[in-house]
């Protein structure tokens, strides 16, 4: 089974470790907050689609600030991944699984990590020719007790997973250290909240922080 992602891409991935997942309420904060993980370590980023200023703000990331790898989250319609595709992003994600956009994502060239949470989901994403898998909600969902489990029947075929949902600093060196798992989603790293008080000093923090543990663990220090 091939991957949808380059081998570039997946090294670059498993080198960093985390993946900051935001939500950026306006554009405007995009290219500061993308700089803001750069300086703690972070070069992979996923803009969710939860608001109008998305598009807008992976254009303004891929355009200022090219050494961000920047893709797009919350893809739901054939429309919008369209729309991430004109925007050039690196890849695109879904909390779930629906064949239509994965098959889509497939036929217009956009590396595509749908979301997954049962055994009927990964047998799905098999059959349409995915490898790397968003395992969400993580933590809610049982954690990385209940990600062994579900692997497990699936080992044989390299699946790689990354867990998103209720990962934090403190669970990060757990998951991180299962060579199944091939980053996480990091929510915790520039929260709404601090993007909208435009603390990047306290964004750039957190991602040291996350970097360190990740390299740590991995043994990339």
């Amino acid at each position: 089974m091939n991957s949808k992602f380059s081998s570039d891409s997946l090294d670059r991935m498993r080198l960093c470790g985390v993946i900051a997942v935001l939500v950026i309420d306006d554009a405007k904060h995009a290219v500061p907050v993308a700089r803001a993980l750069l300086a703690g370590g972070i070069d992979i980023m996923e803009l969710t689609l939860r608001t109008p200023a998305a598009i807008d703000s992976l254009t303004e990331i891929r355009q200022h600030v090219p050494e961000m790898m920047a893709g797009i989250g919350t893809i739901l319609t054939i429309d919008q991944l369209h729309s991430v595709k004109e925007t050039n992003a690196h890849f695109g994600v879904a909390p779930g699984l629906n064949p239509k956009i994965v098959a889509e994502a497939d036929r217009i060239g956009l590396p595509f990590a749908p979301g997954i949470v049962t055994p009927s989901d990964v047998e799905a994403a098999i059959e349409l020719g995915c490898q790397q898998l968003k395992f969400f909600p993580a933590e809610p969902s049982g954690g990385l007790k209940y990600l062994k489990s579900l692997a497990a029947p699936y080992a044989h075929l390299g699946l790689q997973y990354v867990p998103l949902g209720g990962v934090t600093t403190e669970n990060l060196a757990t998951y991180l250290a299962e060579p199944m798992v091939l980053a996480v989603g990091g929510s915790w790293l520039a929260p709404r909240d601090l993007i909208a008080a435009e603390d990047w000093l306290e964004i750039t923090k957190r991602a040291t922080e996350a970097t360190t543990i990740a390299r740590q663990t991995r043994g990339t220090v």
